[in-house]
C-alpha cells in the first residue's frame, strides 16, 4: 500500500497543534484547580465537547467499526448511543457533583467517608486508568502505522510520547481544549467516510445486497437486555470515573453542567450509526470482492477502517478521517492520564504519603505520575492483543461497581456510613472480578455485563453495613479541607 505524503503531512500537522496547545494551556496554569479542573470555569460548549470527545475513543470509532462488519452489524451502535443515554441521566445528577466543590472522586470518598474509603477508592480507580490509557494508545497507532508505513511498536511510541506531553504541560485546560478540537475531527471525519465508502462499493442498493438480512437488525449483536446493560454501565462509570466526572467539577456551575451533559448525549446520538456503517459498508466490500480482506488479516479487524480509507478516499479526506480518528483516542488517552496523575497526587501522595505537602509539590508529582502512567501504559499497548471494546468495558466495570452507590446516594442519604462504603467498594469489586475471570452464572443466567450483579452487591453491602454500623454525625456535607 503506497503512503501519500499529503496524508501524512496532515497528521503531522494536527500532532503539532496538539503540542501547542498543550504549551498554550500551560500559560494559564496557576493552581492545582487550574491544572486538575481548568479552575472551575467550563461553560456548556466546551463541557459538552470535552465530555463527547473522552467517551468516544479507540472502542467508539476502531472498535465498532470492526463490530459492525462483524456479527453486530448496524446494532454495534448501541455501545455508542447507551452512551447518550448515560449522559440523559447524569443531567439530574449534574448538579450534585459540581456542588461538592471536590477535584477527584477519591476526595469525596475521604471527605464523606473518612480516610480508609478515600484512599481504597484511589486505588481501585487508579489501576483501571492504566488500562483504558492502554486501549487508547492501541487504537491510535493502528492508525498511525497504517498511515505511515511504519511498525505497530514505533507508532505507538509516538502517540504516547505526544500525548503524554501535551496532557502533562496543560492539565484539564489543554484536555479540554484538544477535545472540543477532537470530536468534532472525528465525527466530520468519519460522516465524509461513508459516501466514499459507499461509492467504491457502487452504492448503498449494493451494500444492501451484499451482506445479510441481520446485519440491518438493531438487535442483532445486542440484545434490550444488552442495552440496558450497557446504559447502567457507562451511567455507573461516568459517574465515577475520574476522565469524565472531572468535567462536572470544572463547569463553571450547576446550570452549565446540566447543559453541557444533554449536549454531549445529542453529540453520541448523532455519531452512534457513523462508524456502525462504515463496518457494513467494509463487510459487504470483503464479500464483494473489492475489498481485500487479507490487506489486514495479519493484525487484526481493528485495521480495516484505516486500510479501506487509504484505498478509497482522496489524499486530503483521507488525512482528515485519521486525524479525526487519532483525535477519539487521543481525547480519551490524556483524559486517563489527568485522571490518573490527579488521583494519585491528591488522594494518595497528599491524603497519604506526606499530608503537608504544598500545591506546588502535588502538581509536580501530579506531572511525575501522568509520565509514568503513559510510559506504563504505552508498554502494555506495545503487547497487547485483546479486543479494544472488551478491554474498555472490563476497567469501566471494575471501577463502577462498588463506589457508585456510596458516591451517589452519599448526596443524598445522612445514614450513609464508612462501614457500608468500605463493604461496598471491596464486594462490588470482587463480584466484577469474580464474574469476568471465571465466567460463572448466578442462578443459571450468564451476565454479558457484570457491571450489574457488582452493582446489587454493592447497594446491598452498602445498606446493610450503613443500617448496622451508622455514622455517628448523620450528615451530608463533607469534611473541610484547603483547595
Amino acid at each position: 500500500m503506497q503512503i501519500n505524503m499529503t496524508v501524512v503531512a496532515i497528521v503531522v500537522i494536527y500532532l503539532i497543534a496538539m503540542l501547542f496547545i498543550g504549551w498554550y494551556s500551560s500559560t494559564r496554569i496557576t493552581s492545582n484547580a487550574d491544572f486538575m479542573v481548568a479552575g472551575r470555569r467550563l461553560g456548556p460548549f466546551l463541557m459538552a465537547g470535552t465530555l463527547a470527545a473522552t467517551e468516544i475513543g479507540g472502542g467508539s470509532s476502531l472498535g465498532v467499526v470492526q463490530n459492525g462488519m462483524g456479527t453486530y452489524g448496524i446494532s454495534a451502535a448501541w455501545y455508542i448511543m447507551t452512551m447518550g443515554f448515560a449522559f440523559v441521566i447524569l443531567t439530574f445528577l449534574a448538579p450534585k457533583f459540581r456542588a461538592a466543590t471536590v477535584k477527584t472522586v477519591p476526595e469525596y470518598f475521604r471527605r464523606r467517608y473518612g480516610k480508609s474509603s478515600g484512599l481504597i477508592t484511589a486505588i481501585i480507580m487508579l489501576l483501571p486508568l492504566i488500562g483504558l490509557t492502554a486501549g487508547q494508545f492501541i487504537a491510535s497507532a493502528v492508525v498511525l502505522s497504517t498511515m505511515l508505513g511504519i511498525s505497530y511498536s514505533m507508532a505507538t511510541v509516538i502517540v504516547a510520547v505526544v500525548v503524554t506531553i501535551y496532557a502533562i504541560m496543560g492539565g484539564l485546560w489543554s484536555v479540554t481544549l484538544t477535545d472540543f478540537i477532537q470530536v468534532f475531527l472525528i465525527i466530520a471525519g468519519m460522516i465524509i467516510a461513508v459516501p466514499f465508502a459507499t461509492n467504491l462499493a457502487g452504492g448503498w442498493d449494493n451494500v444492501v445486497a451484499n451482506v445479510p438480512a441481520e446485519a440491518f437488525d438493531l438487535f442483532s449483536g445486542y440484545s434490550l437486555t444488552d442495552v440496558i446493560g450497557l446504559t447502567v454501565m457507562y451511567v455507573a462509570t461516568f459517574t465515577v470515573g475520574q476522565e469524565a466526572v472531572s468535567r462536572y467539577y470544572a463547569a463553571r456551575d450547576g446550570k452549565a453542567a446540566k447543559q453541557g451533559s444533554i449536549m454531549a448525549a445529542i453529540i453520541n446520538f448523532i455519531f452512534a450509526f457513523i462508524p456502525a456503517v462504515l463496518g457494513v459498508i467494509i463487510l459487504a466490500l470483503i464479500n464483494m470482492g473489492s475489498f481485500d480482506a487479507d490487506a489486514f488479516a495479519g493484525v487484526g479487524a481493528r485495521y480495516a477502517l484505516p486500510v479501506l480509507a487509504m484505498e478509497a478516499m482522496p489524499a486530503i479526506i483521507c488525512g482528515l478521517l485519521f486525524a479525526g480518528i487519532i483525535s477519539a483516542t487521543m481525547s480519551s488517552a490524556d483524559s486517563d492520564l489527568l485522571g490518573a496523575g490527579s488521583i494519585f497526587a491528591n488522594d494518595i501522595y497528599r491524603a497519604v504519603l506526606k499530608p503537608d505537602a504544598t500545591n506546588e509539590e502535588v502538581m509536580k508529582v501530579t506531572k511525575i505520575t501522568m509520565l509514568l502512567v503513559g510510559v506504563a501504559s504505552m508498554f502494555i499497548a506495545l503487547f497487547n492483543t485483546s479486543s479494544i471494546v472488551t478491554l474498555l468495558m472490563y476497567c469501566f466495570t471494575l471501577r463502577a461497581a462498588g463506589s457508585f452507590f456510596p458516591y451517589v446516594l452519599g448526596h443524598y442519604w445522612k445514614g450513609a456510613s464508612t462501614a457500608g462504603t468500605i463493604a461496598s467498594l471491596i464486594g462490588g469489586s470482587a463480584v466484577v472480578v469474580w464474574l469476568e475471570q471465571l465466567k460463572m452464572s448466578i442462578f443459571g443466567m450468564t451476565f454479558s455485563q457484570p457491571i450489574i450483579p457488582g452493582l446489587l452487591v454493592g447497594l446491598a453491602l452498602f445498606v446493610v453495613f450503613s443500617m448496622v454500623m451508622p455514622p455517628k454525625v448523620q450528615t451530608t456535607e463533607l469534611a473541610y479541607e484547603e483547595d
